[in-house]
């Protein structure tokens, strides 16, 4: 979707004359409340204090609760996180000059996974821009296409009106996407004897009901025909993909964050099988963005197969015409497309699905040192609320090991973009966003990136929030790729380790020590099951020690054994 800006150049009728900084300000959190936003990430700065101020009028009222970070980039994925966990608008504060370009990375993730974030960002005034003041750059679409919507509000001029209208843009709904609201602002930026803090709710602050993400999947059709199809839930699916499923008899391919992972029809290690079984597929159902395997990217390439992908409403990241699927909005038309599983259909994957779970348990219960594949399934069993995980080889070991017949209560990730960084700062959002306990699976080159978002100043609540890090020392998932084969060879050896394996010596203990936070080393299955059966409260890092350098071979084997055993 590509963004509409807005601009104000009226003050409120209501005012007759320029707002002072701190008043407009406060007309902003205002009308930000009427969009349903109750959390908001402040990054300290100068031109930001306006909303500073107005936030925490607006705390001392009630009426929005505010997190403060020192880190932008922190700020901006925590907001995020917020958005996510709590299925409802979220904002990020941040002052003018490059601590907007810090939320760059947040913004582009929301596009992509359509998260309602929405971005405040302060500026210098208008007569300031172009003359080489300090810290003044050039905000407004900054970030490209990537908002869904976006309001440019000269200094003075009341922002209610810019950011109503930004938001009806987008139908009155919850946004689907960034939203950002550039506010600029004159000096004094400190409230005056005029602009006194009070305790009295200002307008603009009634509760909401805020709009969720899903939408009942209401009454199922009948179905038609039978046919070799095969239902795919990526991410951000949601339950009705399994409940399609379930309904229609047919195999299910969930990814972990699809939320999806459960129930009868879902099958483990799907992309192992597909090398066997996809010849067999005819038609595929997709809900979802799957962004995980390979094997699922080629069926989905395939000529000779018919695609159905479920879009019940408009998503940012999809352009019309780009993508091979017939795309169907409403679920009884999808039933239709389907049909019924042919005989026998459903059970063979089912079969082959619990050989190779078996199979796979079996050859890691044998092996010495604790590889990703079975810390992933570790995490996975002993977890019983929200479950986040990073991307590289984290999220796939998952995806490889977790049965259906367990899920936690809900699974994140950010793939939208499906980068590394953010990733804590996301995660630390999502538990604090309805106070649920909140475990977080991740690889050591992700939690190095992303340290800083373990930094909370004093008074700031503290997340209940366990991060479980995989330390192989370096960046396991390149091992699995085209890049490990080169790697095999002596002329590529030292390139491939230190350009892409990346390896170092950082002491995570150490590091987590420096935040306050708690640090526990463990090196085997038993000790690292024994601390996920411990409640998650406050904040601690369990680290787990293991090896890159059979981690080529160790999927070759797992690959080998789940052919066998099928």
């Amino acid at each position: 979707m590509t963004g509409s800006s807005l601009s104000s150049s009226q003050p409120s009728a209501a005012e007759g004359s320029a707002l002072s900084s701190l008043q407009a300000a406060r007309s902003a959190i205002a009308a930000l409340a009427r969009t349903g936003v109750r959390d908001v990430v402040l990054a300290p700065g100068s031109r930001s204090a306006p909303l500073a101020y107005a936030l925490a009028e607006a705390q001392a009222q009630g009426q929005v609760h505010v997190h403060v970070r020192i880190d932008e980039r922190v700020a901006g994925f925590t907001a995020l996180g917020l958005a996510r966990g709590g299925a409802r608008p979220a904002a990020v504060v941040t002052t003018s000059g490059t601590a907007v370009g810090e939320l760059v990375p947040a913004v582009m993730e929301a596009h992509h996974a359509g998260v309602p974030l929405v971005v405040l960002s302060a500026d210098r005034p208008a007569e300031l821009h172009g003359t080489g003041a300090n810290q003044t750059t050039v905000q407004d679409g900054i970030f490209g296409r990537f908002p869904a919507a976006a309001a440019d509000v000269e200094a003075g001029m009341d922002p209610a009106g810019p950011i109503a209208a930004a938001f009806a843009k987008l139908g009155g709904a919850a946004p689907t996407g960034p939203v950002h609201i550039n506010l600029q602002f004159r000096d004094p930026l400190v409230p005056t004897e005029a602009d006194a803090l009070g305790g009295t709710p200002q307008a603009g602050f009634e509760e909401l009901q805020p709009a969720g993400f899903e939408e009942a999947p209401g009454a199922l059709a009948e179905l038609g025909g039978t046919h070799r199809t095969v239902v795919i839930a990526g991410d951000g699916a949601g339950e009705t993909a399994a409940i399609f499923a379930r309904r229609a008899g047919l195999p299910l391919l969930a990814e972990p964050s699809s939320n999806a992972r459960f129930g009868p029809n879902s099958i483990t290690a799907y992309r192992l099988l597909l090398q066997d079984l996809g010849a067999e597929i005819e038609r595929v159902v997709v809900f979802g963005r799957p962004t995980l395997s390979r094997p699922v990217s080629a069926l989905l390439a395939r000529p000779d197969v018919k695609k159905a992908l479920y879009v019940p409403r408009p998503v940012n990241w999809f352009t019309p015409g780009k993508r091979p699927e017939t795309i169907v909005s409403d679920l009884a038309s999808l039933l239709a497309f389907a049909g019924r599983g042919a005989p026998g259909w459903l059970e063979e994957w089912q079969r082959a699905s619990h050989a190779a779970a078996a199979a796979i348990q079996e050859l890691l219960a044998a092996e010495e040192q604790l590889s990703g594949l079975r810390v992933a399934g570790l995490v996975w069993d002993n977890s019983d609320a929200n479950l986040v995980l990073g991307s590289s080889n984290t999220i796939r070991d998952v995806d490889l090991v977790a049965a259906g017949s367990w899920h936690p209560l809900d699974v994140y990730a950010n793939r939208g973009l499906a980068g590394i960084d953010g990733t804590i700062s996301t995660a630390s959002g999502i538990a604090l966003a309805n106070g649920i306990p909140t475990r977080l699976l991740l690889g050591d080159l992700t939690f190095l990136h992303d340290a800083g978002g373990l930094l909370l100043g004093n008074g700031e609540a503290e997340p209940d929030l366990q991060l479980v890090v995989l330390n192989d020392s370096g960046g396991g998932i390149f091992t699995t790729l085209e890049h490990g084969e080169l790697g095999e060879r002596e002329e590529y050896r030292d390139v491939v380790e230190r350009f892409f394996g990346t390896p170092h010596q950082a002491d995570l203990g150490a590091l987590a020590a420096g935040y306050g936070v708690r640090h526990l080393r463990v090196g085997t299955a038993g000790e690292l099951e024994a601390a996920l059966q411990e409640p998650v409260h406050g904040r601690s890092v369990i680290e787990v020690q293991a090896g890159r350098t059979g981690l080529r071979d160790l999927h070759r084997r797992v690959q080998a054994a789940v052919r066998s055993a099928v």
